[in-house]
């Protein structure tokens, strides 16, 4: 008998973040036996002072001979980060309720608290994300127009299209990240019929502005972009043409850092006005913390080249936020929102700042952060951060899903799969679950058919990856068949699946920079191409997966399966990533349904043989 499930609407009325004075029903099952003559619910809020308030459940019945039901409400009217348990007093003592870990509770079994999100009720996100797909863009790697380039800085090199990027320090010579494919914003827009056939609602590209490197996250002149990648109107042509195809930008604002090249900090005199290296007296001096100036100083992951910005600074702030400020500037050029670079390293100070500009400027703009864990329990800066709690955050890069399905795939084990979705889905708002940020990979990380085919590079230097960046050929078509299944989960899940580049085609690479090549356009994987534009048409076409609540109704050995429901209107994924022949009972109620890929319910059970999936719809 269970005796409380946080992700089971029989004993918590409302699976999810609550908004403020919302009232979620808590219901607990308590044996006969431990004769409990009182059940409270016991709460506390974080930074509060820590104290606990209790709140007396009600006696609500019988459950069957051996048991009994206790009830209460909850509602909270300041946002913030709960936690409770429940006690029972009994002949023998008091008895809690609390976490074993996976939403479930037991009796004295843990001492683990259940974790409550409440958000501003005012809290609104972005509605053009909702229901769409992502396309990622390493923008000197996409697409080269061939239009020809002003002021391109004569220090670069430019490397011929296709070839590996170079990883070696002698290939470098002593200047890391320094070889270009010459990429550019034009380049992009020439290829938005390509990204329509795949259904793409939004291009997160990565940073465009002036910098002297190819990743450019050493940004230089936050008002220009980058010479390689065009100019202002080239921006504001990508954006006008991309919304003629229902197709939104978004940019990536790096204001952690900035680079020591940069006309802010300007360590090799290449601009000509003074920098913050240059002298005490310049207009940047304050951004950054000298420990002794010039050549001691703060920097981002005591990388030298990337010197770290104060952002809680007035001047700086302002620069970046202000009415004329750098966000407000570039979204007046038709960008719908911005990706912000390790948001977990940005105070609150600065984020509000953020989140108040860009709302002013316009108020369905995206706001997407990089946090790597569950950003509403996220510990940075000496304190718990309050990122989806209404105030800076409207969304986050989902890497808790990312490892949920790259781990399920490669290795199995549904259970542990199920357990950390249902942890995001339980913690997160609702809705800023329905545009999470769903990749199986990024520039920062391997390429998905290569972390799920290829030997694992935890600890490996280039080298060895180097030598391990190609799969065989038998590993290539295993892992062409992992990517299906793996990009069925992220497309299915709640949130919004994010393409990085190439993926759709098969590249494959390690980490930086080989998982950075050139889109491979004369190399295309046709089977894959084929199923992600597939599964861009069924996204398109299913309001369930736009904002439909998900429920599991399988998890068993390696098998899984779970519904997205929505007015009327449900989808069910069910997947055998078992290595035999597994029976999945998902209720008759599926029998007649639509079958959207190979394998239909009969009787209940949908049948699937080893490594197999299907998704049906009514």
């Amino acid at each position: 008998m269970q005796v409380y499930n946080s992700r089971d609407k029989k004993y918590k009325s409302i699976i999810s973040a609550l908004a403020t004075d919302e009232k979620c029903k808590f219901t607990i099952v308590v044996p006969r036996d431990i004769q409990c003559s009182r059940a409270v619910l016991a709460i506390r809020k974080e930074g509060d002072g820590e104290y606990t308030v209790y709140y007396d459940m009600f006696w609500a019945g019988m459950c069957g001979d051996g048991a009994e039901y206790w009830e209460v409400h909850f509602s909270a009217t300041t946002p913030g980060l709960y936690f409770y348990h429940f006690e029972l007093d009994t002949p023998w003592g008091k008895s809690l309720i609390k976490n074993r870990g996976d939403g479930t509770g037991e009796i004295n079994a843990s001492d683990i608290d259940f974790q409550q999100t409440v958000y501003d009720k005012n809290f609104k996100t972005p509605e053009f994300l909702k229901g769409g797909i992502i396309y990622q863009i390493f923008p000197d790697r996409f697409y080269k127009s061939g239009e020809p380039k002003k002021n391109v800085f004569k220090d670069r090199v430019m490397r011929k299209w296709g070839e590996e990027p170079y990883w070696s320090e002698e290939q470098m010579n002593g200047v890391w990240n320094n070889d270009y494919f010459g990429g550019d914003l034009r380049g992009i827009e020439e290829k938005l019929p390509y990204l329509a056939e795949l259904s793409v609602s939004c291009i997160y590209i990565n940073p465009i502005f002036e910098a002297h490197s190819n990743h450019r996250y050493d940004t230089a002149d936050y008002e220009k972009i980058d010479p390689l990648l065009g100019t202002e109107d080239d921006l504001k042509s990508l954006c006008k043409k991309a919304a003629e195809y229902g197709i939104a930008v978004i940019l990536d604002g790096v204001f952690s850092h900035t680079g020591c090249d940069s006309k802010y900090f300007n360590m090799y005199g290449r601009y000509p006005n003074e920098g913050a290296y240059n002298s005490k007296d310049s207009e940047y001096y304050s951004w950054y913390k000298f420990i002794e100036w010039p050549n001691d100083y703060n920097a981002w992951w005591g990388i030298k080249l990337l010197p770290e910005i104060i952002e809680e600074d007035e001047g700086y702030r302002q620069y970046i936020c202000g009415e004329n400020g750098i966000l407000r500037r570039w979204l007046r050029c038709g960008v719908s929102g911005w990706r912000l670079d390790v948001a977990d390293e940005l105070p609150d100070v600065f984020l509000d700042d953020v989140r108040r500009a860009v709302k002013a400027e316009n108020e369905n703009a995206l706001i997407l952060g990089e946090v790597w864990e569950d950003a509403t329990n996220k510990f940075s800066y000496g304190q718990r951060r309050k990122y989806l709690l209404g105030e800076e955050l409207d969304s986050v890069m989902n890497y808790p899903f990312a490892d949920a399905i790259l781990n399920y795939v490669r290795f199995g084990g549904s259970a542990a799969f199920v357990n950390s979705v249902m942890g995001i889905v339980e913690n997160y708002p609702p809705q800023v679950l329905n545009i999470l940020m769903n990749h199986i990979g990024t520039h920062d990380t391997e390429r998905a058919i290569t972390r799920l085919a290829g030997p694992d590079s935890e600890g490996m230097d280039r080298a060895w990856q180097h030598l391990h960046n190609r799969l065989s050929e038998y590993d290539y078509l295993l892992g062409t068949s992992m990517m299906k299944m793996a990009s069925l989960l992220q497309f299915t899940l709640p949130g919004v699946p994010s393409i990085y580049y190439g993926d759709e085609i098969g590249m494959q690479g390690m980490k930086d920079p080989f998982n950075r090549a050139c889109m491979t356009w004369d190399n295309v994987n046709d089977e894959l191409l084929r199923w992600y534009r597939r599964l861009g048409q069924i996204r398109r076409g299913c309001r369930a997966l736009s904002e439909g609540e998900i429920s599991f109704v399988f998890c068993e050995n390696s098998a899984v399966a779970y519904t997205r429901s929505q007015d009327g209107e449900s989808v069910l994924v069910a997947i055998n990533n078992n290595d035999e022949h597994t029976d999945i009972y998902v209720g008759t109620e599926w029998d007649n349904s639509y079958p959207l890929l190979d394998f239909k319910a009969v009787n209940g059970v949908i049948s699937l043989p080893p490594k197999r999936y299907t998704m049906l719809s009514k």
